[in-house]
């Protein structure tokens, strides 16, 4: 399983924008230069987050993008879904039916299981993270995660 490019620059810039001034924000050519990407990749993303209601663009000579509403409000998988999709989706065996017009594993399929419960439980991880726990330093964030992890996983002895 890959976590695209799309994904991480994604997030990176949404929290970029979340660090900034909520006045002003930060422009295209501002967050190529902090982030080290092209201005047409960022513009790309952005447009992506702005559609998806993650952020907001200011006028002005002075303008860019800000967070359209708190960053405790955005959740993480959320994010993540915009940008990319889900890892898996009920369509997916559709489009992978293997040159046939069903797949032949269609009325029985044990990976489709699998598939099924690995995207219930990254959507079950990723609700319970928002913008604001990205904030933090790695140390304080990996702390937050490892706790909700440890409430989904079992304790081992």
């Amino acid at each position: 399983m890959k976590i695209s490019a799309q994904d991480e620059y994604g997030l990176r810039i949404l929290i970029r924008i979340a660090e900034a001034d909520e006045q002003n924000g930060l422009s295209i050519p501002q967050l190529s230069e902090l982030e080290g990407m092209s201005d047409s990749y960022v513009g790309k993303l952005t447009r992506t987050l702005r559609l998806a209601g993650f952020i907001e663009s200011t006028r002005g000579q002075k303008g860019g993008y800000v967070l359209a509403q708190p960053p405790e409000n955005i959740n993480v998988g959320e994010v993540l879904r915009a940008l990319g999709g889900a890892l898996f989706d009920e369509g997916f065996c559709n489009k992978h039916s293997a040159g046939f017009r069903i797949c032949t594993n269609s009325v029985d399929c044990s990976v489709r299981s699998l598939w099924r419960v690995v995207q219930q439980s990254l959507d079950h991880v990723l609700g319970q993270i928002s913008l604001k726990d990205l904030l933090a330093s790695e140390a304080e964030t990996n702390s937050a995660l490892e706790q909700i992890l440890s409430q989904i996983q079992p304790a081992t002895a």
